[in-house]
């Protein structure tokens, strides 16, 4: 086969990938939002809108939006505003609702895309019985990232082994899902007003209630800050006993399913010394000259 042929190959691949939207919802995120879309602009393969959904941010969000839409014209930057409701799930909702593309995506504000992930997001959906997709993480502002990465990817599909495959968790900082997937759980998932639950996990189970198939794809990589380890001892703990109030809300009793709380438990502690040290030593000051 000759290169010429190996290219067009590589271009009928790709013309044949479904379009895929990337909604990012946002609240206060003028300090990451930037490098945010910088990543989701410079991809393999383009997205076919990324939109970011301000929700009542009282910082710079949305004026730093705007200004790389000024920046990037020909990138499909989208800046909407949801400010009816305060609150992720809202906000969420809102934005894959404004989505136009076949799949779409969902990524955090601080999510940084490997540069590749449109593209492989568009693989993991050429398996027509794929509805969702979710990847591992990558923790950017820690260190030994590339083994935290091994980590994580091995976390998830143990996950999905104590599980027996009946459920398995999208994550909200590296999921998509089909339009007419959302289309058919979108009056159902929960609103958590008092904010209790794990939302991405709500948005799983009920995709489950529909036996619409979710699929881990190793190869869909996102990174993602874990400025969460900054949170107090009883803040985190909130966080944690999430999956508890959202297993309890859909009825789910399976005791395999709280292996992640038992993991997010245990790596706190060591966790946030290392980010600390990391944080210490990147804020150095480089010195010259043997000084």
């Amino acid at each position: 086969m000759s290169a010429d042929q190996s290219s067009g190959d590589a271009l009928n691949d790709t013309a044949e990938l479904p379009r895929v939207s990337i909604v990012i919802p946002a609240y206060n995120e003028e300090s990451v939002i930037r490098q945010c879309l910088i990543a989701a602009v410079y991809q393999s393969v383009p997205a076919h809108e990324i939109i970011v959904v301000d929700n009542l941010s009282t910082d710079r969000t949305a004026a730093i939006v705007a200004q790389m839409q000024l920046e990037y014209p020909e990138s499909p930057i989208v800046l909407l505003s949801q400010d009816q409701d305060q609150g992720l799930i809202p906000t969420r909702n809102f934005g894959l609702n404004h989505a136009t593309g076949e799949i779409l995506g969902r990524i955090d504000a601080d999510s940084v895309l490997e540069p590749d992930w449109v593209e492989q997001v568009g693989k993991a959906f050429q398996d027509p019985s794929v509805q969702a997709a979710t990847g591992p993480v990558v923790y950017y502002d820690m260190p030994m990232r590339r083994f935290g990465l091994k980590a994580d990817d091995k976390m998830r599909q143990m996950m999905l082994k104590l599980a027996k495959h009946q459920y398995h968790f999208l994550f909200g900082s590296n999921m998509a899902l089909r339009a007419t997937a959302w289309a058919s759980i979108r009056d159902e998932t929960c609103r958590d007003e008092k904010d209790e639950m794990h939302e991405d996990i709500d948005l799983s189970l009920h995709l489950a209630d529909h036996d619409l198939k979710v699929q881990y794809w190793p190869q869909m990589v996102s990174g993602m800050s874990a400025r969460r380890l900054e949170d107090s001892p009883r803040d985190y703990r909130y966080y944690v006993t999430r999956f508890d109030r959202t297993y309890k809300a859909h009825n789910v009793k399976k005791m395999a399913l709280k292996a992640p709380m038992v993991v997010f438990f245990s790596v706190y502690f060591p966790a946030k010394l290392l980010r600390a040290i990391h944080t210490v030593n990147t804020a150095q000051p480089v010195r010259r000259g043997g000084q």
